[in-house]
């Protein structure tokens, strides 16, 4: 694979990412110009979240398909019309339209990026290029508000959408210059009721979830929707245990790599997807802190993050991944709870420093499952690997909002004190016991897990007593 290739595939997904968060900040300004109220413009943050939910479950079919750069492309090229049409669109219907649209392109370059990056990188290579790959899924959910506010407060919030428009050409452009082409096997005709009913299942608990956790609609409208994904998802399962050729394989998880990763990444996600939302919150509600100063500490978690990729390669190879991953969760508890203990007179540079440590470690243990959950793999599994892997990425992201939410509803219930600054504190605790559990599935993994793809040795005594 040419060396570029892994920053050109986190450029796009970078775009995607800090987009699905940008928005957030600029809700107000919008929403005065299409002369409606922020909570009901919260539906366009909604339905770009159903788009991912449904097409998602389909990416792995059309990279077989259609092939794996054409597709990712395509999907920038759709991103980019999504954009455009949002930062013309003069009404609600129409600009939540065009974030469906946006999402639809965003559904597509997460799974086939991460594709394109496991079937045309060496082993040898992966950890080094997967730590870039996966880099904006950490920063981008930090960078996306604050770039969104000082956009939309000295320019125009249709900038927030047309600076894609650049980064799409060049996207576009690169991609077709450096990416392989990857041939794969014709694929089996679609599951259309697999599709049909996994995209039910995912959108709608992910516009449930949304929707309880940002209330755009009322609560009950989200209870619905979110029983009815889960009613779809059973039923899917069902339908993919009997179906040779399922949309998402879900027998992937016979796979004990695998299994495990996306169980522990999918409770560390739900944890981690809380932290955009409480700690700027906290900053703003608790500490008085602007959106621009409470922006600016946010923002050092993702350069921690940044210095990732300059190590990982090597602390993979001398300790092994299950070693590095129960280490990276339980330095990420620790940072977690530590968030509980911030004060208004907290220093500013102690907050800064410790959430750079948490950026750092954080990206390790992403970086991690992402390599180890498909280091044992096939090269033809991997488009169904990184399909099913993505949708369950997509409902736990929303899981992580809302389970934020439900800490700070339940601790105001219980102490009658409304959305104090305790609730917060009570939440990080939360986040932190989240984050160690995710080390459980890692821990059971022997210790050589992976040293195919890490470089790293372990003795014979070492890998039957699970220690490295």
């Amino acid at each position: 694979m040419h060396r570029y290739a892994p920053l050109i595939l986190a450029i796009a997904l970078f775009m995607e990412q800090m987009d699905s968060t940008v928005i957030a900040t600029s809700l107000p300004a919008i929403a005065a110009d299409l002369d409606v109220g922020p909570i009901t413009l919260k539906l366009a943050m909604t339905s770009y979240l159903v788009a991912l939910g449904i097409f998602i479950p389909l990416s792995g079919w059309a990279a077989d398909r259609f092939g794996a750069k054409r597709v990712f492309i395509c999907a920038i090229v759709v991103f980019m019309a999504g954009s455009l049409f949002c930062a013309i669109a003069d009404s609600v219907p129409t600009f939540v339209l065009a974030r469906f649209l946006q999402g639809m392109g965003g559904s597509m370059t997460v799974p086939v990026g991460r594709a394109i990056l496991l079937r045309s990188t060496q082993k040898s290579e992966l950890v080094s290029a997967m730590a870039m790959f996966t880099i904006p899924g950490v920063i981008g959910p930090l960078v996306g508000p604050p770039v969104g506010g000082f956009i939309t407060t000295y320019f125009r919030w249709e900038w927030i959408f047309l600076i894609n428009l650049p980064i799409g050409v060049a996207g576009i452009v690169l991609s077709a210059i450096f990416l392989p082409h990857i041939e794969s096997d014709p694929p089996p005709p679609v599951d259309a009721w697999g599709f049909v009913l996994s995209g039910i299942g995912a959108a709608g608990l992910v516009f449930g979830l949304s929707v309880i956790s940002l209330p755009a609609l009322p609560p009950q409208i989200g209870a619905v929707a979110a029983a009815t994904g889960a009613i779809a998802l059973t039923l899917f399962i069902r339908h993919a245990r009997r179906h040779p050729h399922p949309v998402l394989e879900l027998r992937l998880f016979g796979i004990e790599t695998f299994r495990s990763c996306v169980t522990s990444g999918t409770v560390f996600r739900i944890a981690m997807g809380a932290i955009p939302f409480l700690l700027p919150l906290m900053l703003q509600l608790g500490f008085g802190l602007t959106a621009f100063q409470s922006g600016t500490i946010t923002f050092i978690a993702a350069a921690g993050a940044l210095f990732t990729k300059a190590v990982a390669r090597h602390v993979f190879a001398r300790f092994g991944f299950r070693r590095t991953l129960l280490a990276a969760a339980s330095l990420s508890a620790a940072g977690s709870a530590a968030n509980a203990f911030f004060y208004p007179e907290t220093p500013h540079i102690v907050m800064i420093a410790i959430l750079f440590m948490t950026g750092f470690v954080r990206s390790f243990f992403f970086t991690g499952i992402n390599v180890l959950g498909f280091a044992d793999i096939e090269r033809h599994q991997t488009g169904q690997a990184t399909a099913l892997n993505a949708t369950i990425q997509q409902i736990t992201g929303a899981l992580g909002v809302a389970f934020a939410g439900i800490v700070l509803e339940l601790h105001a219930l219980v102490t009658g004190q409304g959305l104090a600054l305790a609730g917060f504190h009570m939440a990080f605790i939360c986040v932190a016991v989240l984050n160690l559990l995710a080390a459980i599935p890692i821990w059971r993994l022997p210790a050589g897990a992976g040293s195919a793809v890490s470089g790293h040795r372990v003795t014979a005594m070492q890998d039957l007593s699970g220690k490295a």
